[in-house]
């Protein structure tokens, strides 16, 4: 916002104006005002601007609607309207607005709506207030029709998959023939002493080939499942241990610290292992990505008798406000050999698991993924809670930690 805008200009030349210029001024801002709210009471977003204390100072029509909230809501506490944030993480420790923030939120008053959420801070030039501005976006039909082409598309999809799979498949089914009556002929010819280092390598061949057809099937059914078919109880620890495995070459190459702080007595969710790794996976991935030069991915747990709650916190640049917002949009991606799937993916598998998903980002100090899982054991989910220790990979070393 320009140091000298319309506003401060009137006010520095009050002293020296007469009545009518008053006057004038004033209605002129009258006028502005009328134009601005006439705007904003117009667009189908939710806009609620919150002062440092969290008080409402400004919200529009769609904002009131959206959230059932009362006509007299200024002045009072967001905190009152939305329990669903932390707020007094978002404000920070020293009472001022730093993070841009976006999470997808379900409400049920006064009707169900999923709300795609944007919490962009900024400051007065009047005053030098720290404020924020919180963006609501209904995308309840979004998500509906996104599942119904999903629906449509999946005869097709599975056509096209089936078609290549069944060309993958046979290569190695063919292999694996040959071999097998190869072995059955050395083992024939050979009655007396048959050579069992040649007869032990072809049935080594053999068993290669049926595990990489059985990769090649397992791969296939994974791509067609749209939703955890076999939700069964989960630990996240050997999980997340497993994806850590899977790019310590990365992550020593980069030279990324890894720190992870978990309890030993960490409770199991409900869920498809194979999905949930394959989250964990991407965020990783990203995390290392956002950190060309190194940095520190520190990987949280928490829990409490509701929810289990799971962070990657990396050291990269952040995420810019005008980005954030797109992040989990198919294709988009703001990295040079990106494809822009990976996060989308993760948004799905995270959902479909009943979970909750939020995004944090301060411009240079890097980004926060937050997964809030539901307890295996509750149908509800909600926040955070207590962390202890264990010990992961870090760029080849050990790291203990015993607090978040």
């Amino acid at each position: 916002m320009p140091n000298h805008s319309f506003f401060d200009k009137i006010i520095g030349n009050l002293d020296s104006a007469d009545q009518n210029n008053i006057q004038a001024c004033f209605q002129r801002i009258s006028r502005e005002r009328v134009f601005l709210e006439t705007v904003f009471n117009t667009i189908n977003e939710g806009i609620i601007v919150i002062d440092e204390k969290l008080r409402i100072t400004y919200l529009n029509l769609a904002a009131k609607n959206l959230l059932g909230l009362p006509e007299d809501v200024e002045g009072q506490s967001i905190s009152r309207f939305l329990k669903e944030l932390d707020w007094n993480d978002l404000l920070g420790d020293d009472g001022e607005w730093v993070k841009t923030y976006r999470r997808e939120l379900e409400v049920l008053y006064p009707v169900r709506r999923i709300l795609l959420s944007y919490l962009v801070p900024f400051e007065t030039t009047a005053n030098k207030e720290n404020s924020a501005t919180l963006i609501l976006h209904d995308v309840t039909e979004s998500r509906e029709r996104t599942r119904e082409i999903i629906e449509s598309e999946k005869m097709h999809m599975i056509s096209l998959l089936a078609a290549g799979v069944a060309h993958e498949v046979g290569n190695p089914l063919n292999s694996l023939h040959i071999h097998l009556q190869l072995l059955k002929r050395l083992l024939n010819t050979k009655t007396d002493t048959p050579n069992s280092e040649e007869a032990l390598e072809l049935i080594e061949v053999a068993n290669s080939e049926v595990e990489r057809l059985d990769r090649i099937i397992n791969q296939f059914l994974h791509a067609l499942r749209q939703k955890p078919s076999n939700l069964m109880r989960c630990d996240l620890k050997p999980i997340l241990l497993n994806c850590l495995t899977l790019v310590k070459q990365e992550i020593e190459n980069k030279s990324v610290d890894v720190k992870c702080e978990w309890s030993d007595q960490l409770p199991s969710i409900s869920g498809d292992e194979t999905q949930l790794k394959q989250a964990f996976f991407n965020l990783i991935k990203n995390a290392i990505q956002a950190m060309p030069k190194g940095g520190t991915l520190e990987i949280k747990c928490d829990y409490d008798d509701k929810s289990v709650k799971l962070e990657f916190i990396d050291s990269g640049e952040g995420i810019p406000s005008d980005v954030i917002g797109k992040v989990t949009t198919p294709y988009f991606t703001s990295k040079e050999e990106g494809h822009g799937l990976g996060l989308m993916v993760v948004e799905r598998i995270v959902r479909e698991h009943g979970a909750e998903l939020e995004i944090e980002s301060s411009p240079g100090r890097g980004t926060t993924f937050t997964i809030i899982f539901p307890r295996s054991t509750k149908k509800v989910r909600l926040l955070q809670a207590p962390v202890v220790d264990e010990d992961p990979t870090r760029a080849g070393k050990t790291c203990v930690r015993h607090s978040i």
